[in-house]
């Protein structure tokens, strides 16, 4: 739904590319693969434990991910692997995006898939936020190496 997760880990990486000065380098969307909370703004809970660390999600607004982002960008990464088998079915046969689990960048974390925190307590948006900040880490580094290096 674009309210969560996703949300999080754009607000995330967004906070360590502009901390890296690389803002105008790389270009950082997330979308969700319905579209109930198109328009909506990101979960409280996501945005109050985000703002605790720093992190301002307040701008963002949900979206559905379209036929164009399998273009527009070099990376489609999926929070789950329900998420991604769905990107997958969905991209255009002549797109070139790379597509996987954002977690395949997390040096800390050995769980590919980050969970839904949105049926549970706030601890699960503090364990949404430790998973997204070091695979955001993990994924600027590798950027950095493979494309601006």
């Amino acid at each position: 739904g674009n309210i969560c997760r996703s949300p999080t880990a754009e607000a995330v990486f967004r906070h360590y590319v502009q901390n890296a000065g690389l803002a105008g380098q790389i270009m950082i969307d997330s979308a969700g693969t319905i579209d109930f909370h198109a328009g909506k703004a990101p979960d409280l809970r996501a945005q109050r434990a985000a703002q605790r660390r720093g992190y301002d999600m307040s701008g963002l607004r949900g979206r559905q991910v379209e036929d164009g982002d399998f273009y527009r960008f070099d990376y489609v990464l999926a929070m789950d692997r329900d998420n991604l088998a769905f990107l997958q079915r969905l991209a255009p046969l002549d797109s070139e995006t790379k597509m996987q689990l954002f977690l395949e960048y997390a040096r800390n974390h050995t769980e590919r898939e980050v969970p839904d925190p949105y049926y549970g307590g706030s601890d699960g948006f503090e364990r949404v936020l430790d998973k997204v900040e070091d695979a955001a880490e993990g994924l600027l580094q590798h950027i950095q190496q493979k494309h601006l290096g």
